[in-house]
């Protein structure tokens, strides 16, 4: 099957069409001939350059360029970068743009830099998939392409001396090396030379010239593929300087230094319009296996000057609240029992922390071993397990609905691992065997091609759809073991040759292979339009590996006879993610953001962002009327200083209304329209945003505000009574009707993604949320001295409260599971008889502070919090902040019918730290308010939805019985509950 391409796609069009105007109008007179072979010939002329980007900067709506040389280019050649997202053809975009300038402007010399072996096997892979395609679009053009190699250097010269158009491939690995900061490279002595790359040294062969000279004497055009890893030292930018390049071209989906861009085809725009296939998760969410000894090592290396090593643990720990995982930093003779109170951890003694890279473990006396990020006694083999299953029945409803919708499209699933050993390894014989990745893979697949769901798919020999591409370790040439690499050695280089030879044949139906394992081959450099599944079976590690796992399979898809596949049903791409869809949603954010870099950020409204909008058929606005509504939406605070919009654009109240000037007025709704774009209602963010509370200190003037503070900041202290009796069956009653202990479980929900300017975030749910059960223990604990050491009632009493309860079935299933409910359930019988005894009496000489409300860096969130507007007006504080934080709306409306309010001469929102004690958790009371009627009335108001108790949560109503027990104690202090504004100020 052969890949077909085609050559009308407006946005690849757009691409190549802005980068030849760039060009518009230069001379292309002048001398090829050279001393050294034929050269490119072009005057740029530098106003005319500036000129033609700003107008195309203009046309794409781009940010211009300020000049064509900016502070700390640190180029002495122009560079225009062209930036397009992964999956949407960058590398056929830069591949036709160079026979368009061999075309138009009788260019012939290209060099493409590219940052590793797999890029460079994958351009090598286009060039010859590509071959017959652009020979038909340019009339049979002759043209050579070649990768330099420092052991044939007659290329080099073949380059320079060829009259046809000719590209060169190249590693900026192979010509980077030299000696230190020289600039000259004229100046260096004979044994500096010595080190120099190969291609900068002299060669007899090619009479004492020395091969970058050849390439010099031509002034090629640079092509730099993915330039954020091309020129990211001094080093590498010295030596692509030393090319001496007419100017460099720069394709990339996340330029860290965008030079002159002339195109964009960002992530949301691509997504938007489609190009790439869209993206759903299935997240596997693992519950902690609570009943096990649980050990987990996180972290293993040497902390700052430290001469030893140290790690970390993850472990569990007994709470009141249930058991919890807790981190334990580990040195020589570390024993974990003496940092927990959950028996099961004697014996383990740190033995030996061992941390070469590469090979780091930890070893226990009881000779326990762990390695980076492997556990003891979870369910991470079981998460890993589910994972496969469902990659695998993914990939069968994949090809089911393929078929019944009568699509020739083969489907591909890719998995990445940790360990090569885990998937395949050579035993002492040198066979060939199944790690227990494979022998899973095997099983799910046997098991989900025999549902009868999928019985209209052909049968396949389940040891022939899977394989992986690995590093191997030969000898005699005979394979006898596959080995872990980086991704960038020389045995990689034969995985990425072997990966891109197999591209069109992985694509044919007939070639049983559909599910492919990989280690580190497949992180760059190649993809296929196919992959409809990718299963990521290790820790994401790096920032940017979310992002680069997907790139591997946004590629729309082709059929069987090599045409794209433009239907959206079809171009799904599903991620098998062993985390939340929030998690992960957020965690891409994150890499992208930091990967578009230049200060991006979703939800950031740019200068430019009104550029287009036109008022009827007239122009577009432009950047510079853009950039002056830019500045009116911020001086009337619908924008902050850095373009993110704030709560003061509420475009979904009906009274809103968008200040503008008179100018940008008809174009109102476009406006919100496009601000609106900015906003997300699934979107992802790092956090709420947060602003610094003011404490206004005249506040304390306020003798009202005193005369309060004096009758409510009195501590107090609570007893209680209780009969035992009543305990048992309260308890008992609460045992059977609590909710189903299940066993440990794993959680398995796929969401569909949505992509736009405000973030990455859900669209809908693809299926119902499935659970799994997973074997969880061995041995049953103590069941009465567990609950005997979380309630403190006596081993009796416990014993009958147990055998009333009829639930012994479920803690068998899942024991830690059910002394957390079990003892919470208890508990809760306890507060409901406590509150019914409970007294309070003052504590003599303790008193809460007036101080305290003056708390450093105090702060709020600001969807959440009130602007005081009328109260602090004048010599009068009305209230201690500017701005008070609502947890609900009756909140809300509560701080805006305080603020100014004529009868009301202090109040506030009772601070964090204002707590009465109770048997239930401390309790933060609401509202404090002086009222002045008749005589000033002092208010303590709990604000809540409801005065019917059985809407609201026990615990609340717990913590009102013992309010309104404190208060009483206090006395000459109204304490209600209410439920309404008006109730707020009623006595």
């Amino acid at each position: 099957m052969k890949l077909k391409f085609n050559p009308n796609l407006d946005y690849q069009q757009d691409a190549i069409e802005s980068t030849m105007a760039v060009f518009d109008g230069l001379s292309t007179a002048g001398e090829p001939y050279r001393q050294l072979g034929i050269a490119n010939t072009l005057t740029l002329n530098p106003d005319k350059l500036l000129e033609n980007l700003h107008r195309v900067q203009e046309q794409n709506y781009i940010e211009k360029s300020a000049a064509l040389f900016e502070d700390g280019d640190g180029y002495p050649f122009p560079n225009f970068s062209v930036e397009m997202e992964t999956g949407t053809g960058k590398t056929y975009v830069y591949l036709r743009s160079i026979f368009e300038l061999h075309k138009r402007l009788g260019l012939r010399k290209f060099i493409i830099v590219v940052p590793s072996v797999a890029i460079r096997e994958g351009v090598l892979s286009s060039l010859a998939l590509m071959k017959e395609h652009f020979r038909g679009l340019y009339n049979n053009v002759p043209f050579d392409h070649y990768v330099y190699s420092s052991k044939n250097l007659s290329k080099v010269r073949d380059f320079a001396t060829g009259n046809t158009l000719q590209i060169m491939v190249i590693n900026i690995q192979a010509f980077q090396k030299d000696a230190g900061d020289v600039v000259d490279y004229g100046e260096l002595t004979p044994e500096q030379v010595k080190k120099l790359s190969v291609i900068h040294r002299e060669q007899d062969k090619m009479s004492g010239v020395k091969p970058i000279q050849f390439i010099q004497d031509v002034r090629p055009v640079l092509i730099i593929d993915e330039p954020q890893s091309v020129d990211t030292t001094a080093k590498a930018k010295r030596a692509i300087s030393h090319l001496k390049p007419m100017f460099a071209l720069r394709y990339s989906a996340t330029h860290k230094n965008p030079y002159n861009v002339v195109y964009q085809l960002g992530p949301v725009k691509a997504y938007d319009m489609k190009l790439v296939k869209q993206i759903s998760v299935a997240s596997i969410q693992s519950q902690s296996n609570v009943n096990q000894t649980y050990l987990k090592l996180s972290k293993i290396g040497y902390t700052g000057k430290a001469k030893t090593p140290s790690a970390s643990v993850v472990i569990f720990d007994d709470t009141p609240n249930g058991t919890k995982e807790m981190t334990v930093k580990l040195k020589q003779g570390t024993d974990l029992s003496d940092h927990t109170n959950r028996p099961g951890y004697g014996g383990y003694v740190v033995d030996e922390i061992y941390a070469e890279p590469g090979a780091e473990y930890v070893r226990f006396a009881n000779n326990v071993i762990l390695e980076p990020e492997q556990e003891k006694d979870g369910i991470h083999d079981d998460v890993l397990k589910e994972q496969i299953r469902q990659t695998v029945e993914e990939h069968f409803k994949k090809e089911r609905n393929l078929q019944k919708q009568r699509l020739p499209v083969k489907v591909l699933s890719l998995f990445f691992i940790d360990k090569v050993a885990n998937y395949r390894y050579y035993d002492e014989h040198g066979n060939r065997q199944n790690g227990k990745l494979a022998q899973w893979f095997e099983e799910a697949y046997r098991d989900i091609a025999a549902n009868p769901l999928f019985s209209s798919l052909p049968k396949r020999d389940v040891e022939q759809v899977h394989n992986g591409y690995f590093a191997e370790v030969k000898k005699r040439g005979k394979v006898v073991d596959l080995k872990d690499t980086s991704g960038n050695t020389a045995s990689d280089g034969e995985v990425y040759e072997l990966i891109m030879q197999d591209k069109e044949r992985l694509l044919d139906d007939g070639e049983p292979l559909r599910f492919i394992f990989s280690h580190s081959a497949l992180k760059e450099g190649w993809d296929n339009p196919n992959v409809f599944q990718i299963c990521t079976l290790r820790e994401f590690g790096s920032e940017k590996e979310r992002r680069q796992t997907l790139g591997r399979g946004l590629r729309l898809a082709v059929n069987a006879n090599g045409d794209r596949v433009y239907e959206p049903q079809v171009n799904r791409l599903t991620v098998v993610a062993s985390e939340s869809f929030e998690e992960y949603a957020k965690n891409l954010q994150t890499e992208m953001e930091k990967d578009i870099g230049g200060g991006f950020k979703f939800g950031r409204v740019p200068a430019i962002a009104f550029a287009p909008l036109a008022l009827n058929e007239q122009e577009p606005l432009g950047q510079e009327k853009s950039r002056h509504l830019w500045q009116a939406l911020k001086a009337e605070g619908y924008l902050d200083t850095k373009g993110d919009l704030t709560a003061k654009f509420q475009p979904d109240d009906m009274y809103f209304q968008l200040q503008l000037p008179a100018d940008y007025q008809p174009l109102e709704n476009d406006i919100i329209d496009k601000l609106r774009s900015f906003m997300f209602a699934g979107r992802v963010q790092d956090a709420r945003k947060r602003m610094p509370v003011t404490y206004n200190k005249r506040v304390e003037l306020n003798p009202d505000f005193e005369a309060l503070w004096e009758r409510i900041s009195q501590k107090t202290r609570y007893s209680i009574e209780f009969n035992t009796q009543e305990l048992i069956d309260l308890a008992s009653h609460k045992l059977q009707t609590m909710p189903v202990i299940k066993p440990v479980t794993l959680t398995i929900d796929h969401t569909q993604a949505k992509l736009t300017e405000a973030g990455f975030g859900s669209d809908r749910q693809i299926s119902t949320t499935k659970e799994r059960y997973v074997s969880s223990h061995e041995v049953l604990p103590d069941l009465i001295g567990a609950l005997q050491d979380r309630t403190e009632l006596t081993r009796g009493t416990l014993l009958t409260i147990i055998k009333r309860c009829n639930r012994l079935g479920e803690f068998k299933a899942n024991p830690q599971g059910f002394i957390t409910e079990a003892s919470k359930q208890i508990h809760k019988a306890l507060d409901e008889l406590l509150v019914d005894g409970i007294r309070y009496e003052k504590l003599a000489g303790e008193r809460y502070k007036m101080e305290l409300f003056n708390e450093p860096e105090l702060e709020a969130y600001l969807d959440r919090a009130y602007q005081v507007k009328h109260g602090n007006q004048g010599d009068q504080v009305q209230t201690p902040y500017d701005y008070i934080e609502y947890d609900s709306h009756i909140e809300h409306m509560t701080a805006q019918a305080l603020d100014g309010a004529e009868n009301i001469k202090f109040f506030c929102k009772l601070p964090r730290w204002f707590t009465i004690p109770t048997p239930v958790g401390d309790y933060n009371p609401d509202w404090a308010v002086v009222l002045q009627e008749d005589q000033k009335v002092y208010l303590i108001r709990e604000t809540k939805t409801t005065h019917d108790s059985d809407k609201r949560r026990l615990e609340e109503n717990l913590k009102i019985l013992c309010g309104e027990a404190h208060f009483k104690a206090l006395g000459d202090v109204d304490y209600k509950v209410a439920a309404s504004v008006a109730e707020v100020t009623a006595v």
